[in-house]
């Protein structure tokens, strides 16, 4: 039985999957027995499957959640629209066809993950060993081989409850929270930009504080949302900033605490653009060698092996956002092309 990547891709962008994802996985699982490859699910909800053997050993890896709320499957023949038709229910059709229909060099294992979108869990709790790895993400059909990281936490500023009548007899954590969002203006002045992603950025995304109109607040929190470039960590962007506020606000009491979460955040990566695997892709017919603009799970495996970012579709046009936007689509024709490079940069030597 022949494989059709639009025919999947349709089906797929029918099932909601935004807040559960069994009714997509049991499609995933049947679609690859169907075509005589028996996947498993582990206990992460990971689908995993495999074909080949031997070196090298390359990991198609990409997610089958999507964002709410779901958006219904649309299509004029030319153009899929849909929630995930591009994030990244496209990708996945064209892994798809590529693990189905190449003649792998070496050992092919396709990874699909439950929960890209929110937690990442899946992700993190594959344990597999891999000398290359391919993540499907929309990126118009270029070779993604950085991406920035994303951590979030909250920036608490203390003072001392007194009467508004009276301010002068406590210490008014809002007024301090002013000053400390002036100093994070400065945080980055002497960030060294990232060749390909540029500088990170810090940004203040949610404040709160105070209990009672009539009283000076005791407490203000500052959310804060933080896009690194390599080599930053998470450790190294909390010592950093703690130090930054001591030097340029000493008299503020301020502490710094990461958001609570059952796995690592997504760091930033890089790999060499004459990595074995960006080569493969280029020499089949991808696009440039560029970054990926938002934060992917290609993190987890990049630490582990050359990893790019590559599919079809696209995260914005020219009228504004794609993935994730109520007019989410992919082009019929760039899922087809991408499953062509994907099968020849996979396949054994001739």
């Amino acid at each position: 039985m022949s494989f059709d990547p639009i025919e999947f891709l349709e089906r797929a962008v029918e099932i909601p999957s935004n807040e559960g994802v069994e009714e997509m996985r049991d499609l995933l699982c049947e679609t690859l027995a169907e075509h005589g490859v028996e996947p498993r699910v582990d206990g992460a909800g990971n689908v995993i499957a495999s074909r080949g053997e031997g070196s090298p050993h390359t990991l198609l890896n990409t997610h089958i959640d999507t964002v709410s709320p779901h958006v219904p499957f649309e299509s004029d023949g030319d153009v899929i629209r849909g929630r995930g038709s591009c994030d990244a229910k496209g990708p996945l059709a064209a892994m798809l066809a590529a693990f189905l229909d190449c003649d792998p060099d070496g050992t092919l294992t396709l990874a699909v993950t439950p929960d890209e979108e929110t937690l990442s869990t899946g992700a993190h709790a594959l344990a597999l060993d891999f000398d290359r790895c391919i993540v499907g993400e929309p990126t118009d059909t270029d070779i993604c081989t950085a991406a920035k990281g994303r951590f979030q936490g909250t920036l608490t500023v203390r003072g001392e409850n007194a009467h508004a009548a009276e301010p002068e007899t406590g210490h008014n954590a809002v007024s301090d929270a002013g000053r400390v969002l002036l100093a994070l203006e400065e945080f980055d002045a002497d960030a060294e930009p990232h060749p390909d992603l540029g500088g990170p950025t810090l940004t203040p995304t949610m404040i709160e504080g105070g209990s009672a109109t009539n009283q000076v607040p005791s407490e203000c929190r500052i959310t804060l949302d933080r896009r690194s470039v390599p080599p930053e960590t998470t450790e190294a962007f909390a010592e950093t900033l703690v130090a930054h506020l001591e030097s340029r606000v000493p008299e503020i009491e301020a502490d710094f605490r990461f958001t609570e979460r059952e796995t690592p955040f997504l760091e930033a990566f890089e790999t060499d653009p004459n990595a074995a695997v960006v080569e493969a892709l280029r020499a089949a017919g991808a696009g440039k060698v560029r970054p990926f603009t938002a934060a992917t799970e290609a993190s987890y495996f990049a630490n582990e092996a050359p990893t790019v970012v590559f599919g079809p579709g696209v995260l914005a046009d020219e009228r504004g956002a794609v993935a994730h936007g109520e007019r989410e689509y992919v082009r019929v024709t760039d899922v087809r092309r991408a499953a062509r490079i994907l099968t020849e940069a996979l396949s054994r030597p001739t």
